[in-house]
C-alpha cells in the first residue's frame, strides 16, 4: 500500500489541502483541491470510481470478496453530480484526467495525480448512456462531449497515454455498460458493439498497467443489448445480476493486483 506524505494532511491559507511539499506557491486561478466526498480515507489498496450501475454491483458483495483476499478497497462516485456534473464517459474522464491532469484537483475531483499517490489500483467505469452513441462526422475530436465512436476512440488513446505516466500504479476500467432494447436503437447498439471490441481487442495492450473488465459481455451474453432477465426495470442491473457480478468484479480485481 502507498504511504502519504505528512504534507498532504496539513491545512494551508486558502482552503488549499494536498498540496505537495515541492509545491512553491498556490495557483490562486485553479479551483481550490478539495477532495471529494467520499475520498477522506485515503488507505485502501484499491479504490473503484463509479455511478449508479457500478453501486448497484458494488452492494452484490465486492468489498467482502476483495477484503477475504487480503485487500482493502474504497468506492466513490466519480465525478459527483455537483460541482462537476453527473457524467462519467470518455470526456469527462479525459476532462478531468488529461485535460486538467496538471492538477490535484478539478471541480473537486482528483486527477491521476492524486488517485495514482494514493491507490495501487484504480477501477473505473462508464455508465449505460455511454451507448447513445452517434455517427461519426469524420473528423474526430478528443475535445468534444460529443458520443461519437471516434471521439471515443481519441479520449481513450489519451487516457492510456496519460495512465502509462503512472506505470507504478494499476488500472482497471470497465467495458462500457449495456442498455435495455428498449431503450436504444439497432444503430446505436452496433456502434457500442463496435466499440467494446476495439477496446478489448486493439486499445488493450497486453503487457501495460491497464486491465479490462468485460462487463458489457457479461450482461449482453454476446448479443447487442443488455439481457432483460438482468434488468432492473431499466439498463440498472438488477439484484440478482448484480449479486452473479460482484465476485467476478472482485476476483478480476484480485488477479490484477497479483
Amino acid at each position: 500500500m502507498k504511504k502519504f506524505l505528512l504534507c498532504l494532511i496539513i491545512i494551508l491559507p486558502l482552503g488549499f489541502l494536498g498540496a505537495s511539499c515541492n509545491q512553491d506557491q498556490i495557483n490562486l486561478n485553479s479551483d481550490p483541491p478539495v477532495p471529494s466526498e467520499g475520498a477522506e480515507d485515503l488507505s485502501a489498496d484499491i479504490i473503484f470510481l463509479h455511478h449508479s450501475t457500478g453501486q448497484n454491483i458494488w452492494e452484490g458483495g465486492v468489498q467482502k470478496v476483495v477484503e477475504q483476499a487480503g485487500y482493502s478497497i474504497i468506492e466513490q462516485e466519480f465525478p459527483k453530480d455537483s460541482p462537476y456534473g453527473w457524467e462519467n464517459f470518455p470526456y469527462d474522464y479525459w476532462n478531468i484526467w488529461v485535460n486538467h491532469g496538471d492538477e490535484d484537483f478539478y471541480m473537486q475531483e482528483p486527477t491521476l495525480k492524486t488517485l495514482a499517490d494514493n491507490y495501487n489500483l484504480i477501477a473505473f467505469k462508464h455508465c449505460f448512456p455511454v451507448g447513445h452513441i452517434l455517427p461519426d462526422t469524420g473528423d474526430p475530436d478528443v475535445t468534444s462531449s460529443e458520443k461519437t465512436l471516434e471521439n471515443y476512440k481519441a479520449q481513450y488513446n489519451a487516457l492510456k497515454e496519460k495512465m502509462h505516466e503512472y506505470p507504478d500504479t494499476k488500472f482497471l476500467i470497465w467495458t462500457g455498460a449495456a442498455l435495455i432494447e428498449s431503450e436504444t436503437d439497432p444503430d446505436s447498439a452496433r456502434k457500442m458493439k463496435e466499440w467494446v471490441d476495439w477496446v478489448v481487442n486493439n486499445w488493450d495492450e497486453e503487457g501495460d498497467n491497464i486491465y479490462v473488465w468485460d462487463f458489457y459481455n457479461l450482461e449482453t451474453e454476446g448479443s447487442l443489448y443488455m439481457q432483460d432477465a438482468y434488468s432492473d426495470g431499466d439498463s440498472h442491473p438488477n439484484p440478482i445480476f448484480s449479486d452473479t457480478a460482484a465476485p467476478l468484479f472482485g476476483e478480476r480485481m484480485i488477479e490484477v493486483m497479483q
